[in-house]
């Protein structure tokens, strides 16, 4: 059986407005916001994620293990762009050295260096607050947008009937899988089989979790082909689909659409006329004036 996110109605901005509206402001927003490298553009797509984000009426409990993860994969590679100024050599050309610091030890005669420049220090903020307002946006969509309407939202859209239900059923699988996962989890324990007892090295622990990825593997699969069954049994594919709900756009769905708009035709603008691009204080690049690299 398929499962969904977890949802409920909330007293939350997102669910005031009809989902296709969301997703196209979604949508602007997302393409706007990758068009600069500027912190201080970067600054109010922030504003309006923090905005949504705490307006959403979803208490961080929930939220938790979502922003855990993302949180620190978007500081994981933050600071592996800052210390090694990989990424940042597309926007700029040119280095001012704040410190450099040396390891006191060597390997095969060389010693670990790690140049602080103004550059990288400014485009590690700027990818940190780039990031971070596209996920703090996307991590809202599973718990603020109903299950029972991605098919239809889709299918709202443009999208031919086909691709609307494979993108229900692929937001559905992701919960899905991981119940699965959960439930094979607990059954082998029951066994006596004890996850954080695995030793070895990487072939070694993989070969160690069969138990666990075997059945969750076959039973996607099982669980996939009945979907496939169900869906021939209704002729889908054969003609035109109808839809349960139905979505009607309302005034504030149409202000949202164009504001969105705006804003992806202002930040195409800007962009166009060189603006955004990636920005370094002259006050800092003043104080250390002397090229590092």
């Amino acid at each position: 059986m398929l499962v969904n996110w977890r949802y409920r109605e909330r007293d939350s901005i997102i669910q005031t407005f009809d989902p296709r509206a969301w997703l196209i402001f979604f949508a602007c927003f997302l393409a706007s916001t990758l068009l600069f490298w500027d912190v201080r553009y970067l600054t109010f797509f922030l504003v309006i994620a923090l905005i949504v984000v705490f307006r959403s009426g979803i208490p961080f409990r929930e939220m938790r293990r979502a922003w855990l993860f993302i949180g620190g994969f978007i500081i994981f590679f933050a600071t592996l762009t800052f210390l090694t100024g990989r990424g940042g050599m597309e926007v700029y050309t040119e280095e001012h050295l704040i410190t450099r610091l040396q390891a006191p030890f060597t390997i095969l005669n060389w010693r670990p260096v790690l140049n602080i420049t103004v550059e990288r220090t400014f485009f590690a903020i700027s990818q940190l607050v780039r990031v971070f307002s596209v996920a703090s946006m996307t991590i809202l969509i599973p718990y603020s947008l109903n299950p029972a309407r991605y098919g239809i939202t889709f299918r709202g859209l443009g999208m031919p009937d086909k691709f609307a239900y494979a993108m229900d059923l692929t937001m559905r699988f992701i919960p899905t899988l991981g119940r699965d996962f959960q439930l094979t989890l607990d059954a082998q324990r029951a066994r006596g089989y004890e996850l954080e007892k695995l030793r070895g090295g990487l072939i070694a622990q993989v070969r160690k979790m069969a138990p666990l990825i075997v059945p969750v593997t076959i039973h996607a699969i099982i669980g996939s082909e009945d979907v496939i069954d169900a869906m021939d049994l209704r002729a889908f594919g054969v003609g035109p689909r109808t839809w349960l709900d139905e979505l009607h756009y309302r005034r504030r769905d149409r202000i949202l659409i164009a504001v969105g708009v705006t804003i992806l035709f202002l930040s195409i603008l800007l962009s166009l006329f060189g603006f955004g691009q990636f920005w370094v204080p002259q006050a800092a690049i003043e104080m250390f004036s002397s090229p590092g690299l």
